[in-house]
C-alpha cells in the first residue's frame, strides 16, 4: 500500500539529528524521497546511507541563500521533481539578558532561525511556482513562537517571525495550491536539549514531561508525524496554519530558564567556540 507521501521528494535542512532525521525518516517511511541537508556531515551522511535510494546527503549552511538553493537543484536533479521543504534548521543561538546581549549573538541566531526560513521559503516557491502542481512549504516553529519567556530572546523572535512569515507567504501562494504551514514543537527530548541542559536523554525526557499538564515527554517522531499530515494530500485544505505539538504545555505559564544575566550562545561546539571570546 502506497503511503500518505508516496512519490513526492522533498528537502529537509537541519536533518543531521533530532527533529531533522525523524522527519526525513518518516517521510521515507511514507514513500517520499528526500534530501538530507546539514553541515554535520557525518551524521549526515550516515542518515541518508541508512535510508537506501531514498536520500542523498548535501552540505548545506542554511545561513548561505546560495547553499540553500543548491539542496532544491539537488533535489530535482536526484530525483526528478521537488513537491515540499522543511526548513528546520536551528539552534538556541544567543541567550542571556537583554541588557547583555551581544549583537553578533543575536544576528547570528536571525541567520540561522529565520534567514534560513526566508531563503528556504522563497526558492521552493519559485520551485514549485515552476511546476505548476501546488506543493508544501514547511518550517519549524516551536511553543517560544506564542508566548514570551519559553525561549532566549534572539529564539524568540525569530520563531515569532517565523508565523508571520508563514501567513504572508501562505496568503501570496494560495492560488498556485502551494500550502505554507509551520509545526510549533514544545519541550522535545532531542540532542539540542540535552546539550542545553546538560543532561542525558533520559533527564531530559523527564523534565519535557514535567513541562507539560499531560505529563508526556515529546520525541522528535511525534513532530515528524505533524509534518508528514501537513505535507500530505490529506492536509490540502491547511495553509496559513501553526500547529502546536507540546502536550498542553502552552495551556500553562513557564519560566525561561535562559534569562539569567549571563550572555552566551549555546548551540554547535563549531558556533559556540565562534563566540566563545565575544
Amino acid at each position: 500500500m502506497a503511503g500518505r507521501l508516496h512519490d513526492k521528494v522533498a528537502v529537509i535542512t537541519g536533518a543531521a539529528g533530532g527533529i531533522g532525521a525523524a522527519t526525513a525518516r518518516a517521510f521515507v517511511d511514507e514513500g517520499a524521497r528526500v534530501i538530507v541537508a546539514d553541515v554535520q556531515d557525518e551524521r549526515g551522511e550516515t542518515l541518508a546511507a541508512s535510508l537506501g535510494g531514498a536520500a542523498r546527503y548535501l552540505h548545506a549552511d542554511v545561513t548561505r541563500e546560495t547553499e540553500v538553493a543548491a539542496t532544491i537543484a539537488m533535489a530535482q536533479q536526484s530525483f526528478g521533481s521537488f513537491d515540499c521543504i522543511v526548513n528546520n534548521a536551528g539552534l538556541i543561538g544567543g541567550a542571556g539578558s537583554i541588557a547583555t546581549m551581544d549583537a553578533a549573538h543575536w544576528h547570528a541566531t536571525m541567520a540561522t532561525l529565520l534567514d534560513s526560513a526566508f531563503f528556504g521559503t522563497k526558492h521552493a516557491a519559485a520551485a514549485l511556482i515552476a511546476r505548476g502542481v501546488g506543493g508544501s512549504i514547511l518550517t519549524t516553529a516551536s511553543i517560544a513562537s506564542l508566548q514570551g519567556g519559553l525561549g532566549a530572546h534572539p529564539y524568540t523572535t525569530a520563531k515569532h517571525a517565523i508565523v508571520g512569515l508563514t501567513r504572508s507567504v501562505a496568503s501570496e501562494l494560495a492560488p498556485h495550491r502551494i500550502r505554507v504551514n509551520a509545526v510549533a514543537p514544545g519541550f522535545v527530548v532531542t540532542p539540542l536539549s540535552m546539550g542545553s541542559l546538560g543532561a542525558d536523554a533520559d533527564e531530559t525526557a523527564q523534565r519535557s514531561a514535567a513541562a507539560s499538564p499531560m505529563r508526556l515527554p515529546t520525541f522528535p517522531e511525534e513532530i515528524a508525524r505533524a509534518f508528514v499530515y501537513l505535507a500530505s494530500d490529506d492536509a490540502r485544505q491547511v495553509t496559513g496554519q501553526l500547529i502546536t505539538v507540546d502536550a498542553g504545555a502552552t495551556a500553562a505559564p513557564s519560566v525561561s530558564r535562559y534569562h539569567d544575566g549571563v550572555s552566551r550562545f549555546l548551540g554547535p561546539a563549531e558556533l559556540a567556540e565562534r563566540f566563545r571570546s565575544l
